[in-house]
């Protein structure tokens, strides 16, 4: 590890699903010291909800984010104890995460503690869902479509309320997110305009959209008194696809990261012009290393998941 420049990547919300990181907490005692500390911080049994569900209450954005967290850094956890017993140092030159997963990476930069960010994205997930239940709202993945034909077709959906671009995810897939009766209005365009794919997402919100704007404000506030440590390693952001390597950057940063766009294209392409020649991510399902492999084909990739 310590000869290559490996970046570490975190998967977010939609990665979820019923039975993720019950192997890893059964083969390791350092993840089950995690699934275990999850529990008591938070006071219920998350890992009972990541192990056997019921999936109904995985998928709520309350659960799935705090879920997804903590199985990414139960998995951390668990690789570091295997090279520990080799005597090998996990060295990463960067972390990052897909939206929720940026929180993830704060923690495994050391930015905030466990505990810390726990509570931050729990909180996250229940001011999102609150701000959903008022206004519906979905998010919706296009492949194989431009970024310009993609943005103009939510600018004519908007005469149906707030919808736009979401996430710059690879080369030809796109996710948009916004007010239900918009989103499926730029759905419907899109799928006239010749797009491969037009997915709705198993998602109850619209993140990473102006629909956020109250949830945002007030996550915002929260940021702002807690306290944040610079980065032991560099944090490539997900709203300018930059690297962060201070406080100061990185309270800008989570200001805007609800209502602000992923740049994930823009993130991988930041790593790979600063020498990072692999890419481990860490966390439920696969969603990243398929990006990771449409946006630089032949880069190293791997995934802890099976």
């Amino acid at each position: 590890m310590s000869s290559r420049r490996i970046a570490l990547v975190f998967p977010g919300q939609g990665s979820q699903y019923v039975g993720m990181g019950k192997a890893l907490h059964d083969a390791s005692e350092a993840a089950r010291e995690v699934f275990k500390r999850a529990d008591e911080i938070l006071g219920f049994r998350l890992s009972h909800l990541c192990f056997s569900g019921p999936e109904e209450d995985l998928q709520d954005t309350i659960n799935a984010q705090p879920a997804i967290f903590t199985v990414s850094l139960a998995t951390l956890a668990a690789i570091k104890e295997k090279l520990h017993e080799a005597g090998v140092k996990l060295n990463p030159s960067f972390v990052a995460g897909h939206s929720l997963g940026e929180y993830t990476a704060l923690v495994a930069a050391n930015v905030i503690d466990f505990e810390d960010g726990l509570r931050l994205v729990r909180e996250r997930g229940r001011l999102m869902k609150e701000e959903g239940e008022k206004i519906p709202g979905g998010m919706a993945a296009v492949i194989g479509l431009d970024e310009e034909v993609i943005q103009r077709a939510c600018e004519e959906a908007s005469s149906e309320g707030i919808v736009g671009i979401a996430n710059s995810n690879s080369p030809g897939q796109i996710v948009i997110s916004g007010e239900l009766k918009a989103l499926h209005r730029a759905m419907e365009l899109l799928q006239q305009q010749g797009a491969k794919k037009v997915i709705k997402l198993p998602i109850s919100i619209a993140s990473h959209s102006p629909v956020m704007q109250r949830a945002a404000a007030q996550f915002a506030e929260i940021v702002s008194h807690m306290k944040l440590r610079d980065p032991q390693i560099p944090i490539v952001a997900n709203v300018t696809g930059q690297i962060l390597t201070n406080v100061e950057d990185i309270r800008r940063e989570l200001s805007h990261h609800i209502t602000g766009p992923v740049q994930w294209t823009k993130s991988i392409r930041e790593m790979l012009s600063h020498g990072t020649n692999g890419f481990i991510e860490l966390g439920p399902k696969r969603v990243l290393t398929g990006l990771i492999q449409r946006i630089s084909p032949g880069v190293d990739t791997i995934s802890t998941d099976s």
